[in-house]
């Protein structure tokens, strides 16, 4: 038994975590860190690594997990700056502070998804790369939810693979902090009981492995295989079929041929779903658990966020006069008290329907819950699933701009009757972009697209003053007359349709 065995001293005690087998752990991954960087895989302080304390004396399942920190310079970490955690994802040791400028100690950011592949996965070690080919392969088809390749000798480098197979990685969307991936990932790894990795879209790539060896030789493996599919498809080359030949493109066709548009771009309300849904399910939902979702998840960082917005808006609705709006006092008043007054003051914009982001935003961090839970399920007309495919199928992006956050409309359209929508959308847009009966906010989208011009770009929408601001930006513009939307004017002017197989 060696001197570290878990036979002679529990895990957790002190003289194990100061012992070789921790050391040892703690200065490979600083050694990895250190050539990671060079590769360009954990620069600007991202990316991160975990990898299991072998011990020939310990159950793989018991054994020790160190993790690196958030927040540093990669490539300068020691082995006293590691954190170190029980199996169960328990810290046991935490670094000392250093003095400024360094931050104080924090673990991993990514840590709940690199327990997810332990306890999943029974990993021994788990890589996350930003490594610019992890980012950029998701890219290529914004619809994409896999990454595919075959016919390329480094496949014989993932596990349970070979030269003639189709290797397979799942892609999940990116969110603002990484542990909101912590589900979407979780999801990926039981969908696809073959892969040893999961891209994040516009983001990074996390891999794992049996041991550190394994994780490392598996990352330098996906990271050559996404190269050489950029490189393939900057060669006009398909690197997912078995001759990669030339990629065959679809012709995007919508209308009439003299006029073909590369983007659609879809309102939700009254367009793609019925008003009611919004006002009679959603709002009241957001309403009815507003208190609720503030209380269960009020310490987390995207509900401080929400707080922070809502705060401000609060501020400027005060010295603005805004009738509903009531002060939120400070955090020393205590908690109850904060929540009371984010509850009115979330219930008066409620009421009033504004299209604020700091209303917005906490909706769709409410619906996302109910979403995930199964309590909500979005509603579209009967004639959207088919278009979109068809769209899809031709070549055409479709993105949805809504007043609603991002996060409400993904959730929308990914928990639908007719299941994932996502997979025929390639981008959301809210009010970050700007008001939606404002010009400019239409111009931001054309230029965010990348088209030639805005008149490749249909926009379809419900209301009018919508419709008016986004002509004037140049795009084409297209009423969609739905049951329960709300009169038009007289002459409007605009071609309108009762669905979306008219267009």
């Amino acid at each position: 038994m060696t001197a570290n065995g878990a036979g002679k001293m529990a895990l957790t005690s002190q003289a194990y975590l100061d012992g070789s087998h921790v050391k040892q752990t703690k200065s490979l991954i600083t050694e990895l860190c250190r050539l990671f960087y060079t590769l360009g895989w954990v620069s600007g302080t991202g990316g991160s690594i975990t990898a299991k304390v072998h011990d020939d004396e310990v159950p793989k399942s018991d054994q020790l997990i160190i993790m690196s920190p958030s927040g540093v310079q990669k490539e300068r970490m020691v082995e006293e700056d590691m954190y170190v955690l029980s199996s169960s994802g328990d810290i046991l040791f935490t670094p000392s502070p250093k003095p400024y400028p360094h931050k104080a100690p924090k673990c991993s950011d990514c840590a709940p998804l690199f327990m997810k592949a332990y306890h999943m996965r029974n990993a021994g070690a788990v890589i996350h790369s930003h490594g610019m080919e992890s980012c950029l392969v998701t890219m290529l088809d914004p619809l994409a939810k896999e990454f595919k390749i075959t016919h390329m000798e480094m496949i014989k480098g993932i596990q349970g693979h070979g030269y003639y197979d189709e290797l397979v990685v799942p892609i999940i969307e990116n969110t603002a902090h990484e542990r909101e991936l912590t589900d979407s990932l979780a999801a990926a790894i039981e969908a696809y009981p073959k892969t040893t990795a999961v891209l994040v879209r516009n983001h990074g790539i996390y891999v794992w492995g049996d041991s550190w060896i394994s994780a490392k030789t598996q990352s330098e493996c996906y990271h050559y295989l996404f190269e050489a599919a950029i490189k393939l498809h900057q060669l006009g080359l398909d690197w997912s079929t078995p001759s990669h030949g030339p990629i065959q493109r679809s012709k995007p066709v919508l209308g009439d041929t003299s006029s073909q548009k590369r983007c659609i771009v879809l309102d939700i309300e009254g367009t793609t779903t019925p008003i009611s849904f919004v006002t009679d399910v959603l709002f009241p939902y957001a309403k009815n658990n507003v208190q609720k979702h503030l209380e269960d998840t009020y310490d987390t960082d995207f509900t401080q966020d929400d707080i922070k917005l809502l705060r401000s808006q609060v501020e400027d609705d005060l010295k603005h006069g805004v009738v509903g709006a009531v002060p939120i006092p400070s955090e020393a008043a205590g908690k109850q008290a904060v929540i009371a007054a984010l509850v009115a003051n979330v219930e008066g914009m409620i009421k009033s329907d504004r299209k604020i982001t700091s209303l917005k935003q906490l909706q769709g961090h409410i619906w996302r819950t109910g979403f995930e839970k199964h309590e909500l399920k979005g509603i579209v007309f009967d004639d959207v699933p088919r278009a979109l495919e068809k769209w899809h199928a031709s070549g055409i992006k479709v993105y949805i701009y809504s007043s609603g956050s991002r996060l409400a409309q993904r959730m929308l359209f990914g928990y639908t009757d007719y299941g994932d929508l996502r997979n025929y959308l390639s981008g959301f847009f809210d009010t970050a972009v700007g008001n939606k009966k404002e010009t400019k906010s239409y111009v931001e989208i054309s230029e965010s697209l990348g088209v030639h011009k805005p008149s490749e770009i249909l926009f379809v929408t419900d209301v009018y003053q919508e419709a008016v601001a986004a002509k004037a930006a140049g795009l084409e513009v297209v009423i969609s007359v739905r049951p329960g939307n709300g009169p038009l004017p007289e002459n409007h002017g605009f071609k309108t349709i009762k669905s979306f197989s008219e267009i």
